[in-house]
Formats: C-alpha cells, sequence, structure tokens
C-alpha cells in the first residue's frame, strides 16, 4: 500500500483524505532531523508546512519517496535542486492562502499608515498620547505592487476598493493582463521613485533576493511606507534599519524574515515597525483550504498519476490524466527505442504531435520520452528529472504540432540529432491506447513492443529470414513475433523480432557476422 508521511502539523482533515482514498498516513510531528532521515525511507509521499526542512540530505535517504507537498505557497524549506535529480515532484498550494496572505499585507498596509500598534500599547499603558501617533491616507495615494501574481493582483483589487492608485512591477505581467486588473505596469525604477506604499509578492529567487537594498531605498521617496508578506529575503534588514532610523522610511510592517524563526533581528526597535511571525497565511480558512489541497493532490499523482502545481514537472490534471497516459507510455517506448540504439552523443531531441496527438498537452509527454532516451545511460532518470538531465547534458528538445496527412489519425514522431546524423522513430495508439512502432529511419513497420526483441537493419536479399530463424533455433531461442518493413525490394529493410528472453552476447555476435545485416541490436522495454 501507498504511504504518506505528515511531517508538520496540517489539518486532520488532510489524514482523513489520505485514507479515504486507499493511502496509509502516518502523521508525526515531533521528529528530530535525524529521526525524519531515519523514517523517511518507508514512504512515497511527505506532506510538509513550512517547519520541516527538506533537505538534499533527507531526500537521499528517501529511497520510495515520490513526491513531496508543501501546504502553502513558498518552498524554502525544500530543496528543488535535489528533489528533481531524484526524481521526486514537489508540489505547493499557490491558491490555498492567496486570499488570507493578500489581506494580511492590506492590513499590515492600514497598521503602519496608523502606527496601531504602537498608538494600542501607548493607550493600554495609560498614556493617551493622541498627539503622538499622526498617521497617513490611504485613499489617493500610490500603492508599488513588486509581484502581481495570484496574491499580488487580490491586493491590487482590494487597494482599488480603498481608492489607491495601483502600480506594479512584474516581468511576467502583460500589458493585457494589467489592463484588466487595472494597474499601471511600470518597471522597478519608476514603482520605487513615486511609490508612496511598496508592497512585495513575489517568490524569493536569484533574481528577486534582495532586490530592496540600500541602492533600492536610496530611489525611494522621503515618507515611503515598506510592507513585506512575501519571503524573507527580499529585503536586506539591515539596509532598512537604516532608512527607518534615519525617517527616510516612514514605516514598515514585516511579516517575514531572513532567519526564522526571528528571536533577533536587526530591525526590532527601529521607528515604526510593524512586525509579526509569519501570519501571512495563519487564518482557520487558509490552513483547511492549503491542507485539503495538498492532501487531494498528492493523492492524485499517487494514485492516478495527475499532477497539480508541481514546481518541477509538468502539470496533467485529472482530467487529462487518462488520454495522456497511453501517449506518456508511447513517447516513453519510442525514447527507450533511441535510447537503446544510439551510442554517440545526442544534440537535439524534436518530438513531432501529428493527428489527434496535436491537441495534446505535450509537456508531460515530452518529458516521458526524455525519460526512455535517457535511461540507457541514468538508470535513475523518470519524468521529473529528465528534462534537467537532458538540459545539464546540453541537449536542447523542441516540440512541434503538425497537421501533415498520415496512415494513422494519430502519431508520435521522435528524432535525435547526433551531430553528423539522425535518428527517427514514429508511434501511433491502436485502439486508442496500445502503443505501436510504425516507422523506423523512413521504413514503415508495425509492431508491438515486447519485453525482449532484436533490431536488425539489413539488406533485402533472400536467405536473410532462414539464416536468423535457424540462428536463433539453434539457440533454444524462441520467437514470438516478426515484423518487417524495407525502402524498396533489394533495399535497406528492418526487422524487429520479438523473443522470449534476453539475446546471449555470443548470438548475437553470430547475428551480426550474417552477410545481410548492417547492424543488430538487442532492445529491452520494461512493462508498463
Amino acid at each position: 500500500m501507498v504511504k504518506v508521511l505528515i511531517s508538520d502539523n496540517l489539518s486532520p482533515a488532510a489524514a482523513d483524505i489520505f485514507r479515504d482514498r486507499g493511502i496509509e498516513v502516518d502523521v508525526d510531528t515531533k521528529l528530530s532531523v535525524e529521526e525524519l532521515r531515519a523514517k523517511i525511507a518507508g514512504y512515497e509521499g511527505l506532506a510538509v508546512r513550512s517547519a520541516t526542512k527538506a533537505t538534499a540530505e533527507l531526500i537521499a535517504a528517501a529511497d520510495r519517496l515520490k513526491v513531496i507537498g508543501r501546504a502553502g505557497i513558498g518552498v524554502d524549506n525544500i530543496d528543488i535542486d535535489a528533489a528533481t535529480q531524484h526524481g521526486v515532484v514537489v508540489m505547493n498550494t499557490p491558491f490555498g492562502n492567496a486570499v488570507t496572505t493578500a489581506e494580511h499585507a492590506i492590513a499590515m498596509m492600514m497598521a503602519v499608515a496608523r502606527q496601531i500598534p504602537a498608538a494600542d500599547q501607548s493607550t493600554q499603558a495609560g498614556k493617551w498620547e493622541k498627539s503622538a501617533f499622526m498617521g497617513a491616507e490611504l485613499t489617493g495615494k500610490r500603492l508599488g505592487l513588486i509581484g502581481c501574481g495570484n496574491i499580488g493582483s487580490i491586493v491590487a483589487d482590494r487597494a482599488q476598493g480603498l481608492k489607491m492608485k495601483v502600480m506594479a512591477f512584474d516581468p511576467f505581467l502583460t500589458e493585457g493582463r494589467a489592463q484588466e486588473l487595472g494597474v499601471a505596469k511600470v518597471e522597478l525604477d519608476e514603482l520605487l521613485a513615486v511609490a508612496d506604499f511598496i508592497t512585495l509578492h513575489t517568490p524569493l529567487t536569484d533574481s528577486t533576493r534582495d532586490i530592496i537594498d540600500a541602492n533600492a531605498l536610496n530611489k525611494t521617496k522621503k515618507g515611503v511606507r515598506i510592507i513585506n508578506c512575501a519571503r524573507g529575503g527580499l529585503i536586506v534588514e539591515e539596509a532598512l534599519r537604516a532608512a527607518l532610523d534615519s525617517g527616510h522610511v516612514a514605516g514598515a510592517a514585516i511579516d517575514v524574515f531572513a532567519v526564522e524563526p526571528a528571536k533577533d533581528n536587526v530591525l526590532f526597535g527601529a521607528p515604526n515597525l510593524v512586525a509579526t511571525p509569519h501570519l501571512g497565511a495563519a487564518t482557520m480558512e487558509a490552513q483547511e483550504k492549503v491542507a485539503l489541497q495538498v492532501a487531494e493532490q498528492m493523492a492524485d499523482y499517487l494514485l492516478t498519476g495527475a499532477v497539480t502545481n508541481a514546481i518541477n514537472m509538468p502539470s496533467v490534471s485529472a482530467e487529462e490524466a487518462p488520454v495522456l497516459k497511453p501517449y506518456m507510455r508511447l513517447g516513453e517506448l519510442l525514447g527507450g527505442f533511441l535510447g537503446q540504439v544510439t551510442r554517440s552523443g545526442i544534440k537535439s531531441v524534436t518530438l513531432e504531435f501529428s493527428g489527434l496527438a496535436a491537441s495534446l498537452n505535450t509537456g508531460p509527454v515530452t518529458a516521458a520520452t526524455l525519460a526512455g532516451l535517457l535511461r540507457p545511460s541514468a538508470d535513475t532518470v523518470n519524468m521529473v528529472n529528465a528534462g534537467q538531465l537532458a538540459h545539464d547534458r546540453g541537449i536542447t528538445v523542441s516540440v512541434t504540432r503538425t497537421d501533415r496527412p498520415t496512415d494513422y489519425n494519430t502519431v508520435l514522431t521522435v528524432s535525435i540529432d547526433l551531430g553528423d546524423r539522425s535518428r527517427t522513430v514514429s508511434g501511433t495508439l491502436i485502439g486508442g491506447d496500445k502503443p505501436r512502432l510504425v516507422e523506423v529511419q523512413g521504413i514503415s513497420v508495425e509492431a508491438e513492443f515486447g519485453g525482449h526483441m532484436l533490431y536488425i537493419r539489413n539488406w533485402d536479399k533472400p536467405g536473410f529470414i532462414g539464416s536468423l530463424g535457424s540462428l536463433l533455433g539453434e539457440q533454444d531461442v524462441n520467437i514470438a513475433t516478426f515484423h518487417l518493413g524495407r525502402s524498396a525490394p533489394g533495399g535497406e529493410a528492418i526487422a524487429l523480432v520479438e523473443v522470449d528472453g534476453p539475446v546471449p552476447d555470443p548470438l548475437m555476435g553470430q547475428i551480426r557476422a550474417l552477410p545481410q545485416v548492417v547492424r543488430a541490436d538487442g532492445l529491452h522495454f520494461t512493462a508498463a
């Protein structure tokens, strides 16, 4: 039975979902790093929030692990590269806490604008310092969003309800989407120069780390207020502290810190600082949503192969999975064929989808094809890490769709460029789900994929079939199926022969020595 470990505090409903789907689940949120590393080997899935650190060492110890699910948006606590290398899917839940986090950003903006935490503390101390807490209105102010994705777009909507003028810096934001949201798309320097309030809603990446540093702060207008409910590390905390102390930045509302838990931070004690302990997603509604969502996503993947909100592989919806599964198998087999007959370095791979296949979600099929292609030289490769492995080897991957006429209503063609030559195979599905090889190097041949096969290129001359059959019979190798194709009478031909077991190397040498044979390869295809 498939097993999942929940190692962080999630809603109990998450465990119920796994159990209802027939998955064995253990909940243990008190494991030390060493205990978790010792225990993880027995599980196919790991569900976490932010407390568990899925390090490279932990992932390496997880022999059976197939998926890590993060109940939330940020995946800073998961080593994505290590997961990819080990073929582990990493999923998050980008929508489950978007509203909650956006609302917290709005609340923090209001709190810092009106100095509410400090005023509360003063009032409860009996001071009644009314004149000491002169705030700022939000109406009519310019709000600058750094990042305008799921959360940023909700913040924009709420801010417009407060009659703020909203602008956004986001390299991925199109002009059309900006118009739809009613925000002005601007460059970062313009946003910094004119915004009265700046709020960050971007993931922590190499390009966004320290995006608000001393240089950026120097470009802001005096009296700007800054809100960060996204990720620690986006702001250089020492630079922000200096700007708060000097009065250039009128206030800051910070929910996330470079090092968490933030028990001691350079920002603490700064004037007009509002700080919360990473509460962006901390509502009952949000925690319930992300727990349910991550459990459903993980269960779908483990039971059906559906991939939703994955960080490191193409998505496959639950509706798509049954349709794509036979095409993914076909791609894996075609890739496996080419991988087993190729001994030199591959420069590029091209996949051509024709007929019905042209309407498919090509990402998962491409990943499966690459996995099959690379497996003969990298036995740990799978759909998750195949793309990265191809990239690391300098292999260019391209996909085309075509409506060119074929003899079949759906065709997948895979071509590899070896620099001085190329190889091409095509396949189809018979009956909607049975993979068939239909063309090799331009020669038509319809053959099933067997567990053990011989691929032989030969000259179309009398005596070949008899000689081959005699050799196999003498060595007690039984022929299951025999498929032939040729370019022209007397020209180049191919034979695809399914046999009941692997052909010994000495026998392969005898086959290659036949006068009609150009090359011969033993192939092996694992069952689906």
